[in-house]
């Protein structure tokens, strides 16, 4: 007879990947099959610190270190589902810190590219290239830079500071004009690196 140690551990984590379908996003009308699918199956429990493990399913973020947070399963499950990403689209991930975004999406998208907040305002020589824009956590602006990237008729979800709360928002660009409409109300973690800038008042 075999005994596999971690048996009861992996065991317990899928049965908390299980509860966290039924009882956090399907009450709350994330229902899309491939949104259920990828996050019953994706170890969320691997995108966290060691010690804050047996907390990756609550419905709350989890503190990364370095003022970085994995978001809620909430926040995710409705960040992919008005993502709608498709084996056809380009996707550029801005990453919240946990990297579980991108797992989420990479078997979904025909290309995936991601980087750190810090990076998302850097020029770069690629216009256009990207047809669904995902930024993981809540911004006070969208960088030129950003922007850019986004093909005409691109897609774009990502959390949205509106004074002082955080939004779900999604947006397309039209025109070359990138416009974001705020949905939901949730708790995002906010990227400071997309705070709006502060101007001299007198």
């Amino acid at each position: 007879m075999t005994i596999v140690k971690d048996r009861p551990a992996n065991a317990g984590y899928a049965a908390a990947r299980k509860a966290m379908v039924d009882s956090q996003l399907r009450v709350s009308g994330v229902n899309t099959d491939i949104v259920r699918e990828r996050m019953g199956a994706v170890a969320r429990e691997e995108f966290v610190p060691e010690e804050l493990r047996a907390i990756a399913y609550m419905d709350r973020a989890v503190p990364l270190g370095s003022g970085r947070f994995l978001a809620a399963p909430l926040v995710h499950g409705r960040m992919l589902e008005e993502s709608a990403p498709t084996a056809d689209d380009s996707v550029l991930l801005v990453d919240g810190g946990s990297g579980y975004m991108a797992e989420l999406l990479r078997p979904l998208v025909a290309s995936l590219e991601v980087i750190k907040p810090e990076d998302a305002a850097a020029a770069s020589r690629k216009k256009g290239d990207v047809t669904l824009l995902v930024i993981d956590g809540a911004i006070g602006q969208l960088p030129d830079a950003l922007a850019k990237r986004l093909a005409d008729n691109g897609r774009l979800v990502s959390g949205l500071v509106v004074r002082g709360l955080t939004r779900l928002a999604y947006g397309r660009k039209i025109a070359g004009e990138v416009s974001l409409i705020p949905l939901t109300e949730m708790g995002i973690p906010v990227l400071p690196e997309f705070a709006v800038s502060k101007s001299w008042s007198f």
